[in-house]
């Protein structure tokens, strides 16, 4: 659309006036981008840059997650969780400008059930929200809350064994999530104090809401 265009049109004009070389690439419905490896050592590419949400962010730096390369972030998907906890601004301009000064971190990462995750992953009634939601062609924070308000009365706690680190225990709970970052996005927040390099996950158990 017109919002994604014009975006692409500051990045094209920020990034030649800085004298900076680069191509922009669309992103691909399978979420594998194994084949801009040859491309990165071929053309000895420095860094990529994702315009989108959580899940583009997700796929494109578990694909590249070997290469040395330097991941940036224009927030441009429906929540945009992994960049506000990294606190980086929806707005096109600003995000550019923290791509631009290149002060990169390194961030935590983790599997589950060998599914590469940097940011959230949630059992139970979250996972039935987000599963429904990426189903809809509209998405926001309205499409969000009105999937959450539907499944919030149609949800029964689940019962989980839980062990970490030696300490074991069963629970019913409505859903656990494991958080690398503190919110599931539109600064909807679910761990406040989770860190993404602190080298630790924050474990949430709702049990009651």
């Amino acid at each position: 659309g017109s919002k994604k265009d014009a975006a692409l049109k500051e990045v094209e004009a920020v990034f030649t006036k800085h004298q900076i070389p680069f191509e922009i690439l669309p992103t691909v419905a399978s979420g594998d981008y194994d084949f801009l490896k040859t491309k990165i050592h071929e053309e000895r590419i420095t860094d990529v840059v994702i315009i989108g949400g959580d899940g583009s962010v997700n796929q494109v730096v578990q694909s590249l997650r070997t290469e040395k390369i330097r991941f940036g972030i224009i927030p441009f998907g429906s929540g945009n969780g992994f960049a506000f906890a990294a606190g980086i601004p929806k707005n096109v301009k600003k995000a550019i400008n923290i791509i631009i000064a290149g002060n990169s971190s390194i961030v935590d990462a983790f599997k589950v059930n060998d599914e590469f995750s940097c940011m959230l992953s949630g059992i139970g009634f979250d996972a039935k929200v987000a599963h429904d939601f990426a189903t809809k062609s509209s998405r926001g924070l309205i499409t969000y809350t009105q999937q959450s308000i539907i499944n919030f009365f149609k949800a029964h706690p689940y019962q989980f064994e839980v062990n970490v680190d030696g300490f074991n225990f069963f629970t019913e709970a409505y859903f656990i999530s494991v958080a690398n970052a503190n919110q599931f996005g539109n600064n909807v927040t679910i761990a406040p104090k989770a860190s993404l390099n602190d080298g630790m996950l924050d474990v949430v158990i709702v049990q009651k809401m």
